[in-house]
């Protein structure tokens, strides 16, 4: 089976590792050095700099060129560049051909989830046909053959099975689900708690913090998700639960990475401007934060971090605003 994967940066790298198993994967990328490195070092010098790839894998920076003859599209591009890439990739696929969105966010102007944003932007012909790949999976993990698990999301049982088929090995197992809102919001969501996570750090807070913003976190989570009609089963699955902590947790974390130096009092757009590849927290909090009031759903971690991320409020106050709020049963909504 011949696949192509749309961006090279270290998670689209990373996937194109798991499909190498399968057959030649030919992996598109906007950076010619990051195009050179992978065909004639088989390494992705600006990304996964100190992973050999697999030699049957292949890069260009054409995108005709890569999706050509491939039997599965594996899209993995910042999701606010999602739609752009999808009316340009559109016209140059045809039905019948898997296309997998690992791109984890949701958009700012629009509020749409990326299944929404492929519905909008890929010809009808296709929209069956797409697929959402997630669940707790660090790239440098991946890469290096770390036992992992993730869930593929399809409204059609035929897309996911097809779709779980090509990523499936002996350590990176995929289970399917229906359920497509439940996936993506817990995977875009769960970056924005990661800020907090990453904040409650920086400020030297412990293991009791963390563990606390990590369940009200899901709880929020899911009750936006449920509003929009996920299955609330989902949240505390890989998508949802398994994803939340991997990102709360681990050091390889861009989101909580950023939470981390908001801790410490520096501001988000110092912390973005160093970084080389893109925390989708940061751009998601502010969708995340318009949705709960948009769906009149109480969201109030989410509020801070959209306060911290963009309106520079000091994380030592967005905690003290969050333990000052009204007293209330565990189950009610906040």
């Amino acid at each position: 089976m011949r696949s192509a994967v749309i961006g090279g940066g270290s998670w689209g790298t990373a996937l194109a590792t798991v499909l190498a198993n399968k057959g030649d994967v030919c992996v598109w990328a906007r950076e010619p050095d990051v195009v050179e490195s992978i065909n004639r070092e088989h390494r992705n010098v600006r990304y996964q700099k100190d992973a050999v790839l697999p030699e049957n894998i292949r890069a260009t920076t054409d995108l005709a060129e890569a999706v050509q003859g491939a039997a599965l599209v594996t899209l993995v591009v910042p999701s606010h560049v999602m739609r752009p890439m999808c009316e340009r990739i559109g016209p140059l696929l045809s039905p019948g051909v898997p296309i997998v969105s690992a791109s984890k966010g949701i958009e700012n102007e629009t509020l749409c989830t990326m299944e929404e944003v492929l519905n909008g932007a890929l010809p009808r012909a296709l929209r069956s046909d797409v697929a959402f790949l997630s669940g707790p999976s660090f790239a440098a993990e991946t890469i290096a053959r770390m036992v992992t698990a993730v869930t593929i999301a399809a409204r059609y049982h035929d897309t996911a099975e097809a779709v779980q088929q090509a990523f499936s090995t002996p350590y990176f197992r995929c289970y399917t689900t229906e359920d497509v809102t439940g996936v993506e919001l817990g995977g875009a969501l769960k970056n924005v708690i990661a800020i907090a996570a990453g904040a409650a750090d920086g400020l030297g807070l412990g293991h009791n913090t963390r563990a606390a913003l990590l369940t009200r976190g899901v709880a929020e989570i899911t009750r936006l998700a449920v509003k929009l009609g996920a299955n609330p089963l989902t949240l505390s699955g890989l998508a949802g639960m398994g994803d939340l902590v991997l990102t709360c947790t681990g050091n390889l974390s861009r989101n909580r990475h950023v939470g981390c130096e908001i801790g410490k009092g520096r501001r988000a757009s110092e912390i973005i401007a160093e970084m080389s590849e893109v925390a989708e927290g940061v751009r998601t909090a502010r969708s995340a934060y318009d949705l709960s009031l948009r769906e009149g759903v109480e969201m109030p971690i989410t509020a801070e971090v959209f306060r911290m991320v963009h309106e520079d409020k000091p994380a030592k106050q967005a905690i003290r605003d969050l333990m000052s709020r009204d007293l209330k049963r565990e189950r009610e909504s906040g």
